[in-house]
């Protein structure tokens, strides 16, 4: 069988690099994804899907339907990417010319840089040329169905919106609303997160921590006449910064618990008037044990312990939210607040997918992610088994160096149609990402 995926893979696999090039011309960044959404559904339909359909989120899903029973199984990835930023840091890349050419890589095996060929561009390995292959894996098992091959269970082919802005909108609106009004179910998903071709099996859970230090606003001249809101924000800064950064509690895979602050606002932000009202926004990363409950009353416990040393220190607390609009013209406000998310190696969905790899003599390797992705949406809201593998290398995305090597996409290919045919021969009851 896996001489006759690759022979699939080495046909298709020139036509799955030329959409790569498509997909990487077009921008995309969150909230407009309108024209890549297009491309993404004309390519399922061309590669004989047996279900294509955009949701009214703008989320775009392809289903081959196997032969055999068997599970649902959610080939997930992003078609938002970040915006490209200062051209002049791009090197002479233009960062949607998705052009190809010769550079230093690093090489997961070796960990050291090596020339080979890549494709440049924004999006490339965050995460457009991931999807890609998730895309033509899902040719590849329709092409087996029509070839009589067996093949068990419900490819889901889900390439979502609005991921980079944090909140897994684009997933949570597809698995909440869509899916169910369809009558679909899903058992268990890979996450095209870029992996550098390694198995990932966790990350920390995000939240945005909100803090609003008031204040009593004078003219400039006359500063004892107010409250400064900054300069009382300062003493909540450092209090923050000495309380997590004290923490010595530590997970074995994902490390120490962490915060940043990353956006601070004062009002009115005038020439000679003393604000009364100061914004902070802290990026706070979680491990194991720790929740976003707890990691708001850590903040108020500071808040408390200020305002016990200082009548004037006025501060409230909670989980950031923001508005979030689909190119659809959906929108909703949504809370910027997502879990931890980690599953054991010997976890049945975890071994027949590394089973899979294994049947290609593909390395196994094993690691956790330091950023958070749409995962937690399946594998913690909905119980389901889930582990990331993309071609993309981290070390490079959201960066104006953003590249993806030729012969990781090329391998990938293969490697997520043996994935699936490994995985979608567990019994039902492996599907829990609890067990």
């Amino acid at each position: 069988m896996k001489d006759k995926i690759k022979e699939y893979a080495s046909e298709l696999y020139p036509e799955m690099l030329e959409f790569c090039k498509k997909i990487v011309k077009t921008p995309s960044e969150p909230g407009h994804e309108g024209e890549v959404a297009k491309l993404f559904e004309e390519e399922l339909n061309k590669l004989g899907y047996d279900e294509v359909f955009t949701d009214a989120w703008g989320n775009v899903v392809g289903l081959v339907k196997g032969n055999k029973p068997g599970p649902v199984i959610m080939y997930n990835g992003h078609m938002d990417a970040v915006a490209a930023g200062n051209l002049e840091t791009w090197e002479g890349y233009d960062p949607y010319g998705a052009e190809i050419d010769e550079a230093p890589m690093i090489n997961i095996l070796t960990g050291e840089e090596e020339m080979t060929e890549v494709i440049h561009g924004r999006g490339t390995g965050d995460l457009k040329c991931n999807l890609a292959s998730q895309v033509y894996a899902g040719a590849i098992l329709s092409r087996m169905k029509k070839d009589g091959l067996d093949v068990a269970g419900t490819f889901m082919l889900a390439a979502v919106v609005l991921e980079e802005n944090g909140e897994m909108m684009g997933t949570i609106k597809l698995c909440e609303e869509t899916l169910p009004a369809k009558g679909l179910e899903v058992d268990a998903m890979v996450c095209c997160e870029p992996s550098s071709m390694r198995v990932m099996l966790g990350h920390r859970g995000r939240m945005e921590i909100k803090v609003v230090v008031k204040g009593r606003s004078c003219h400039g001249s006359s500063p004892w006449l107010g409250v400064n809101a900054v300069e009382k924000s300062t003493k909540l800064i450092q209090k923050v910064h000495d309380m997590i950064w004290s923490k010595t509690i530590e997970d074995e895979y994902l490390g120490r618990p962490g915060i940043a602050l990353t956006m601070y606002h004062c009002e009115p932000n005038e020439l000679c008037i003393v604000p009364d009202r100061c914004v902070i926004v802290y990026d706070r990363r979680l491990i194991p044990g720790e929740t976003t409950e707890g990691a708001i009353k850590e903040i108020q416990d500071i808040i408390d312990e200020l305002a016990a040393e200082d009548p004037d220190f006025v501060a409230e607390v909670s989980v950031n939210e923001n508005l979030r609009k689909s190119y659809t013209g959906k929108e909703e406000v949504i809370e910027s607040a997502k879990e931890v998310w980690i599953i054991d190696r010997e976890h049945p969905f975890v071994k027949a997918c590394t089973e899979g790899l294994d049947e290609l003599n593909e390395p196994i390797i094993y690691d956790y992610w330091p950023f958070s992705t749409d995962i937690p949406m399946l594998a913690v809201r909905m119980n389901k088994p889930v582990i990331g593998y993309g071609p993309g290398q981290e070390y490079l995305i959201h960066t104006p160096h953003e590249k993806v090597r030729l012969d990781y996409l090329e391998r990938s290919l293969p490697a997520n149609v043996m994935m699936y045919l490994k995985a979608s021969l567990l019994p039902k009851e492996c599907y829990s990402s609890s067990m």
